[in-house]
C-alpha cells in the first residue's frame, strides 16, 4: 500500500491547490502585470519575469537558468506570444525538478531487503522537524509498516515530550534517554531495540541547532558510526526539513546542513501559510537534492511526497472561483 491509497487522489489536489494557494495567487499576479499589453515575448517581459521569479524565492541562480531556457526557446521558435508565457514557464520549472530527480511523487520507498530503514531527520529548531517524524511514522504504519522513532534531541525537554505526544498518537513506540543524554547513545538504542523486534523503518530526530558547522557536523558524524554498529548501512536517508514560509533563509539553512552532513532529501513544510513557495524550486535546484515531502497543513494528509508535475501543475493551474 502507498502513500496515494491513503487518500484519494482528488484529496490530494485539493490539499495541494489549496496549500499553494498564496504562492499561486501573488506569482500568477506579477506574472500577468509582467505581460500586460504586450503581444509577444521580449527583453522587457524578460526582465520582469526575472524580477517575478526573484521575488517570489526562486533564487537567482535558477531564475537565471530559467530565463536562459526561455530565451532559447523564444529564438528557437521565433515568435511566442505573451499568452504563451505561463505554457512555457511551466514547462521548463517542470524540467528543472525532474532534473534534480523530483519525479515520482511516492516519497520514500522501503524496500523489503532493509529491515529496518533507518532515517535520520535533521533541521534547525522551529521549522516542523517533530510534526513531520510523526506524520511519516502515521503513513509508515498506515502502510502495514513496524516504525520506531528514537528521540536523539536531547538537548531540549519539549522535543523528547513532542516526540511521545506523537509516538502515542501514533501507536509507534519511541526510545528515549535522560536529558542531556549522547544523541549518538539513544540513536544506538533505537536501532538494536528496532533490529531486536523486526521493525521495517526507523525515525531519528537530531538537535535542532545549528551552533556552528564544526560542532554540528562532529555530532552528526558521531550519530551516523554510531548507528552502523547496529546497521552497517544507516542511515539511509537524511532527511532535512526546511521551513518554506521563510523564503531565502530556509535556503541558507539547507546549505549550512549539506556542509555538515550528507543530506540525501528535503522536506519542506508550511507552504500554506506562505507566498514564498518558489524556494522548493530553487533549494532543490541549486543544492542538486531531491525534495521528497511538501508540508500543507497541520492535518496527516497535509504532509505529501512531492510530485513535480502535480506542483507545477497546481502551481499554474488558473483558479477557477474567479
Amino acid at each position: 500500500m502507498g502513500f496515494f491509497n491513503l487518500f484519494s487522489k482528488k484529496e490530494q489536489k485539493e490539499v495541494l491547490d489549496q496549500g499553494l494557494q498564496k504562492t499561486k495567487s501573488s506569482v500568477f499576479e506579477k506574472i500577468a502585470r509582467a505581460v500586460a499589453g504586450k503581444a509577444k515575448v521580449d527583453d522587457e517581459i524578460l526582465d520582469n519575469l526575472e524580477e517575478v521569479l526573484i521575488t517570489s524565492d526562486v533564487g537567482v541562480e535558477t531564475t537565471v537558468e530559467i530565463i536562459k531556457r526561455i530565451e532559447e526557446r523564444v529564438a528557437r521558435d521565433k515568435y511566442v506570444g505573451a499568452s504563451e508565457l505561463n505554457r512555457i514557464l511551466r514547462e521548463e520549472i517542470e524540467s528543472l525538478l525532474v532534473e534534480t530527480g523530483n519525479d515520482n511523487g511516492e516519497g520514500f520507498v522501503i524496500p523489503a531487503d532493509k529491515k529496518p530503514y533507518v532515517i535520520m531527520v535533521v533541521g534547525v529548531n522551529g521549522v516542523g522537524k517533530t510534526t513531520t517524524i510523526g506524520k511519516l511514522a502515521y503513513q509508515f504504519k498506515q502502510e502495514g509498516k513496524r516504525v520506531y522513532l528514537g528521540a536523539a534531541d536531547t538537548f531540549r525537554a519539549a522535543a523528547v515530550e513532542q516526540l511521545c505526544i506523537w509516538g502515542e498518537r501514533v501507536g509507534v513506540p519511541v526510545v528515549k534517554q535522560q536529558m542531556g543524554s549522547d544523541p549518538a547513545s539513544v540513536a544506538f538504542d533505537t536501532l538494536s531495540s528496532a533490529k531486536a523486534n523486526d521493525a521495517d523503518v526507523v525515525l531519528i530526530d537530531t538537535a535542532g541547532r545549528l551552533h556552528n558547522k564544526v560542532g554540528l557536523m562532529n555530532e552528526l558524524t558521531k550519530i551516523k558510526n554510531v548507528m552502523k554498529k547496529v546497521v552497517p548501512d544507516a542511515p539511509n536517508e537524511i532527511l532535512l526539513v526546511l521551513d518554506g514560509s521563510t523564503g531565502q533563509n530556509a535556503f541558507e539553512q539547507a546549505k549550512q546542513f549539506i556542509k555538515a552532513t550528507d543530506v540525501t532529501s528535503l522536506a519542506i513544510t508550511k507552504l500554506d501559510g506562505t507566498a514564498k513557495g518558489g524556494v522548493v524550486l530553487g533549494i532543490s535546484h541549486q543544492l542538486k537534492v531531491p525534495v521528497k515531502y511538501i508540508g500543507l497543513g497541520e492535518r496527516m494528509q497535509d504532509l505529501q511526497p512531492f510530485n513535480s508535475k502535480s506542483f507545477v501543475e497546481s502551481l499554474f493551474e488558473e483558479d477557477k472561483n474567479k
